[in-house]
């Protein structure tokens, strides 16, 4: 497993400047990401560094589209159930998930369209503000899903799952931390596996980037906030996660107060996050 503090490191290289493949590709084959062959960013929850949530139960990837025979053996090997796509009606049109022998596919119609990010709310600092509101309305929209993956945690504790969107990047990133906080991860190791994004997108970055101006109606690179909307860093997440307590009350607060879980299934949700 990668040294947390080397991983920090690399995870922190500007959007703009490639990572070497000869520098991200050993990290890429070695824990706590997985070599899928088809997608990227692929990650095991309980294997990031100090990570309290068990290994080889929650796995994160982004889009499943393009999995190769070898990428699918790797997933069955890993034992996983069950697929949650947490991606738009108009990206699974694009690039359906394939049909995996013995996998589930779960996608959850969302409660309303993503809105176009306002690269007005990323011009400021680092872009803080805009993440906040940006993935306050992922909380909000995904609603549904987020309460499928709890249930399954809940009632499935010997199925493996994995969850992705598009990027494996935001909205994965939104249930990665909402997961490992449910386990009682320290802030640090919360935000780690969110900054881990940045070196598990890097062999799609050009694409990404692509996918980003595209999306944000943006008219170029250049424009002022789009710089702060492709990146990953640590304040923006703090600042959501402020967010999260200023309108919820906290995570476990939006779990049972918003999603309706109980106490006690917020209890067993937390011990089948952290015991086999």
């Amino acid at each position: 497993m990668a040294d947390a503090a080397a991983l920090l490191n690399l995870a922190e290289t500007d959007v703009r400047t490639e990572i070497p493949k000869e520098t991200y590709g050993p990290v890429l084959t070695k824990a706590p990401f997985i070599f899928v062959d088809g997608t990227f960013n692929t990650r095991d929850l309980g294997l990031i560094p100090d990570s309290p949530l068990r290994a080889n139960f929650a796995f994160r990837s982004g889009a499943l589209a393009q999995l190769t025979d070898h990428g699918k053996a790797v997933l069955k090997g890993k034992g996983i159930k069950r697929i949650f796509d947490l991606r738009s009606p108009e990206e699974r049109a694009r690039m359906p998930d394939p049909d995996l022998v013995g996998v589930e596919n779960t996608w959850i119609h969302s409660a309303r369209p993503d809105s176009t990010p306002d690269l007005g709310r990323f011009v400021a600092n680092g872009g803080e503000e805009g993440y906040r509101d940006m993935y306050l309305e992922v909380v909000d929209v995904y609603r549904d899903s987020w309460k499928a993956i709890l249930e399954h945690v809940r009632d499935r504790p010997r199925e493996p799952f994995l969850v992705h969107c598009t990027a494996g990047r935001d909205r994965t990133g939104v249930f990665g931390g909402l997961l490992l906080t449910l386990a009682g991860a320290s802030e640090n190791v919360i935000a780690l596996d969110y900054l881990l994004s940045r070196i598990g997108t890097e062999p799609v970055r050009l694409m990404l980037l692509q996918f980003a101006l595209e999306g944000s109606n943006a008219m170029d690179q250049e424009q002022p906030g789009f710089e702060n909307l492709c990146s990953l860093r640590r304040s923006c997440w703090d600042s959501f996660v402020d967010g999260v307590k200023k309108e919820y009350g906290g995570f476990e607060k939006f779990v049972t107060d918003e999603l309706g879980f109980s106490d006690d299934d917020l209890a067993k949700i937390k011990a089948n996050l952290t015991r086999p």
